[in-house]
């Protein structure tokens, strides 16, 4: 059975001794796109280092029609926050690409967005003494939904270890507004949610990860390919190892 109290309890003593290792006095910087992950990981950086040192960075691309919620999160914790709106860096990137006589794939459209928004975190983070938290939960990154050097990025991870089903119960825990703990994530481009893409549900990839259970055997194959074309994105870079 998932302990809640004792695993935020963890989480936020492992922020704090993160700090003092690898930025005393520093603050926490991630982007806040009021879903569950960033609301939780808000709340535990909140709890560790207190609320003047953690920083909220809200990204739309152009209109972003659950920014509300963002901005809920915010004003539900007292942090101090920016609005950075990233439709001119991506549409710039894009016309130059264009221009250039690229042929725009989905998946560069897709990409690009998380991409700009890391940029975006490190520019203000280096500019505010910061240290960007990722907040990435082990059901996405299994299952490879994240996008490498985007939202996959950045300095510390409290949540890389923790299915959707745990930050749920961790958000519930810290008396989140609820409106933001079970928001259904959508992939904010196609009106489809999180769900609808992959093909299964968090509940059941949830369930396989923790006792290894699958009762349908097309989901569980889709698991699987999906964590083998991907499992790149969890290692470190390969490099040549040279030996002189």
């Amino acid at each position: 059975m998932f302990d809640a109290k004792k695993t935020t309890a963890d989480i936020v003593r492992w922020i704090r001794d993160w700090f003092e290792e690898n930025g005393k006095g520093c603050n926490a910087v991630l982007g806040v796109s009021g879903g569950k992950d960033s609301s939780v990981v808000a709340a535990l950086c909140v709890e560790a280092l207190g609320k003047d040192r953690v920083i909220g960075v809200l990204m739309p691309n152009g209109e972003q029609s659950d920014i509300d919620c963002a901005r809920a999160l915010v004003a539900h914790l007292g942090i101090p926050n920016y609005t950075c709106n990233i439709k001119k860096s991506v549409d710039g990137v894009l016309e130059e690409l264009k221009n250039a006589g690229v042929e725009i794939s989905n998946q560069t459209v897709v990409n690009l967005p998380p991409r700009i928004r890391m940029s975006t975190l490190y520019a203000l983070s280096q500019s505010m003494n910061g240290r960007v938290a990722n907040t990435c939960n082990l059901s996405e990154d299994w299952v490879g939904y994240s996008t490498r050097y985007g939202d996959a990025a950045g300095d510390f991870a409290p949540l890389a270890k923790m299915t959707v089903q745990e930050v749920k119960a961790i958000g519930k825990y810290l008396e989140l507004p609820l409106f933001l703990v079970e928001k259904v994530p959508s992939d904010g481009l196609s009106g489809k949610t999180d769900e609808d893409n992959l093909g299964f549900t968090y509940a059941a990839l949830d369930r396989y990860l923790r006792e290894g259970v699958c009762e349908d055997p097309a989901v569980k194959a889709r698991i699987d390919s999906l964590h083998a074309r991907n499992e790149f994105k969890l290692k470190p870079i390969p490099c040549f190892e040279y030996e002189a």
